[in-house]
């Protein structure tokens, strides 16, 4: 048993030693036309090959993460590393009590919050700060980078003292097969009995040529398959579509402790981070200004709803996302509405005038408000 164990151990060290190899090989190397197919090829190698570390890692098996049960509108988890002040932004955020120290891994399992903001309730999560090495298994990092992929909205918080610490994070949830602030790509790939590698496109590919998508299909064992590229991808996306384990989730930079530093330090850290907003948890400056910016983030609207014959109850909105259909508001309000659906009255800024009648496939705005008639 410990011979096998022993065995695996030294698997797994040569696997992470070719990444490495492929990986040092991969930045010396620069990028054009000549040399664009053997980069595609060369990350084809190391994405094949952190598949096969990953399931040496784990066994065959998938990392659960920490077991949180959803409530609210949306859940927004906060990620970083320990002692950038996570805890105490949870807190100014929610009515969350999370214990908050001066000193490393304060947060030892998920903490909730719930977050309410003009009528949405979005459920905040502190989870413990992520480390070097964490979507390789240190510490918790892979229960924590789980997590992420159940979450709406990830909030990347970074010390104003620790710049550096933003690219480590960023890394280490791109090694989770998270992607942040992506769509994504519109491909569709179907595997054939014959006829090769066909590939048809709907635009002008112009970081990807068709030899060097061959050359990435053969690598991953594909030698007969349709393709059909609907967007303007590169090698990586193209490899993210083939192995269809990614996960699309928005994000948001957060540069937090802008009170220990002074406003020329603080700029040229802005500079450097290039974050999406800068704030004090501690003394609560622009921390209504994040709420906003989360609200945004997470493309909620406000859509209020009305019986026939009855007044409009103006107090309690229905949270919607953007873009949302009268058919999304049919399927939240009653799994009966689309079937018996007949028109809908829209009384707001999607209408051209009070009570223009729509059918299900109309886009809604913030503020309408909405009554559907049924058969």
């Amino acid at each position: 048993m410990e011979g096998k164990r022993s065995e695996e151990k030294r698997e797994k060290n040569t696997i992470l030693e070719q990444i490495k190899e492929m990986e040092k090989g991969l930045s010396t190397t620069k990028y054009n036309k000549k040399t664009q197919g053997a980069i595609g090829l060369m990350k084809a190698k190391i994405a094949k090959l952190k598949e096969k570390q990953e399931k040496r890692s784990s066994g065959g098996k998938k990392g659960d993460g920490y077991s949180v049960k959803r409530t609210g509108d949306a859940t927004v988890i906060l990620i970083g590393y320990p002692s950038t002040g996570k805890s105490t932004l949870l807190n100014k955020l929610t009515n969350a009590n999370s214990e908050v120290g001066a000193y490393d891994f304060t947060t030892l399992d998920v903490i909730p919050g719930l977050l309410e903001y003009k009528h949405s309730k979005i459920q905040i999560l502190d989870v413990p700060g992520i480390v070097r090495g964490a979507a390789a298994g240190t510490g918790r990092g892979k229960e924590v980078l789980a997590c992420i992929r159940s979450a709406d909205l990830v909030l990347f918080i970074v010390d104003v003292n620790h710049p550096e610490h933003m690219d480590a994070i960023k890394r280490e949830v791109y090694e989770a097969n998270v992607r942040i602030n992506q769509e994504k790509p519109i491909v569709k790939i179907v595997k054939t009995e014959k006829n090769g590698i066909r590939i048809g496109t709907t635009l002008k590919l112009t970081k990807l040529d068709q030899n060097t998508i061959k050359q990435i299909m053969h690598e991953f064992r594909y030698n007969n398959a349709d393709i059909v590229i609907r967007s303007d991808i590169s090698d990586d996306q193209f490899i993210d579509c083939i192995e269809d384990n990614k996960k699309y989730i928005p994000g948001i930079v957060v540069l937090n402790k802008i009170d220990l530093i002074d406003e020329e330090k603080l700029n040229e850290m802005v500079n450097l981070v290039d974050p999406d907003i800068a704030i004090s948890a501690e003394k609560k400056i622009h921390i209504d200004e994040l709420k906003n910016l989360i609200y945004q983030k997470l493309r909620f609207i406000r859509i209020f709803t009305k019986e026939v014959g009855k007044e409009a109850d103006m107090n309690v909105p229905m949270i919607m996302k953007s873009p949302c259909k009268v058919k999304d508001l049919c399927e939240k309000l009653h799994k009966d509405f689309v079937v018996k659906f007949k028109y809908a009255k829209v009384f707001g800024p999607s209408a051209k005038f009070p009570g223009q009648k729509f059918l299900m496939d109309h886009v809604l705005k913030d503020m309408d408000l909405v009554e559907i008639h049924l058969k």
